[in-house]
């Protein structure tokens, strides 16, 4: 039987993956000079992160910090800009919900969240998003006047120079992805995966879009292009840690 997965849409996430999600941020967000210091992140260290539903759900955490990380100057910009923060209903341990979240406010187009059927309610989520749409349409206009101001046809531009080259870079680099013999042979896995339409090449420099090959000097690799990581991942094949993504 096939397991489900958490999905990726443009439709917001279950609570637990916000939650999850600020935890990370809160341990990697940037630590500001005292006199530039104008958002507060307070100590939540000590709250335990929520278990993960699968491996699929962790990546998904680990994106949404890595991204709130990565847009963080313009996201404090956004809610100072909206009057947003300082927010005194919401204390500084939740600064860091309100960053990620933020985010994918923006990202989903400052578009209402999709609530997931079963899924378990957290306070805090419940909280900072009610209290994000109570400022939606000024968040908005702050994300516009910003690139405006800057000339920018999306938030990409706001991406540190640093950053972007590293993405770049990495974005050229084939996908090394084990296969945990320990679940599935590697035969068994090739065969799974031409089932699934891709087609096994002898090399790298054979590769077109639905292709992969086995690496040539560990024989429990296989490698795909960059442009599949998404198609990649939401595979059963995944979601069951048959394959794992190096």
């Amino acid at each position: 039987e096939k397991r489900t997965v958490t999905q990726i849409e443009k439709n917001g996430y279950p609570d637990s993956i916000y939650i999850n999600a600020a935890k990370i941020f809160q341990g990697i967000h940037t630590e500001k000079d005292k006199d530039r210091m104008l958002v507060q992140y307070g100590d939540n260290s000590e709250s335990p992160m929520m278990a993960f539903k699968d491996e699929h759900s962790r990546r998904v955490c680990y994106e949404l910090a890595f991204n709130a990380l990565k847009y963080q100057d313009l996201l404090e910009q956004i809610l100072l800009d909206s009057s947003a923060y300082p927010c005194y209903s919401i204390p500084d341990e939740l600064t860091s919900l309100l960053v990620v979240m933020l985010y994918d406010l923006q990202d989903r187009k400052f578009q209402e969240r999709k609530i997931f059927d079963g899924e378990e309610l957290v306070a805090e989520v419940q909280e900072v998003g009610d209290y994000l749409y109570r400022y939606i349409t000024k968040l908005a206009a702050a994300l516009a006047r910003c690139r405006i101001k800057h000339d920018a046809l999306s938030i990409e531009y706001f991406v540190p120079e640093t950053i972007w080259k590293q993405e770049k870079r990495a974005s050229a680099l084939p996908l090394c992805v084990w296969v945990n013999t320990l679940k599935i042979s590697l035969e068994d896995a090739v065969k799974d995966l031409e089932m699934k339409g891709l087609t096994k090449v002898e090399s790298v420099s054979d590769f077109d879009h639905y292709t992969f090959a086995v690496d040539q000097h560990c024989h429990d690799v296989l490698v795909f292009p960059s442009s599949l990581r998404e198609e990649l991942l939401n595979l059963d094949l995944f979601a069951d840690c048959k394959l794992l993504l190096q």
